[in-house]
């Protein structure tokens, strides 16, 4: 395998665990004061359900890339208005909101991406193979 198709191989996946750790670090709201230990562990369970989610997409885009760069796609361009509106309603500031989405939705439009040429990539090293 040559070094750019090992980076093409790597870098979706790498930056994929990288976005869903940041994802999952949101979870961490539900440690609170107040409430049970099992309680907390319940909540933070819980918050956590869109990391399994995530892990699962990963699952899929490591075995067939094209499938899990269409689902890495789709899933940061259909959350960008969402988050957008969420963040706008909250700070009413266009900049931040933007600068929002950038962090949360942005990493998997990326990853998305990435994964689609390494597909790619993959399928045009299968054809220049002479047989």
């Amino acid at each position: 395998m040559e070094i750019s198709n090992k980076i093409f191989y790597w870098l979706p996946r790498i930056l994929c665990v990288l976005a869903v750790l940041f994802i999952s670090l949101f979870a961490l709201d539900a440690f609170q004061s107040g409430r049970t230990i099992w309680q907390q562990l319940g909540d933070f369970a819980f918050h956590l359900i869109p990391t399994y989610i995530l892990l699962l997409f990963l699952f899929v885009a490591w075995r067939w890339e094209l499938i899990g760069g269409i689902i890495f796609m789709v899933i940061g361009l259909a959350f960008s208005p969402l988050v957008f509106m969420h963040n706008f309603k909250m700070n009413h500031s266009i900049s931040m909101s933007l600068g929002i989405i950038t962090m949360i939705t942005f990493p998997f439009i990326l990853v998305g991406i990435l994964f689609m040429i390494s597909h790619y990539k993959k399928k045009e090293k299968v054809g220049n193979i002479e047989v």
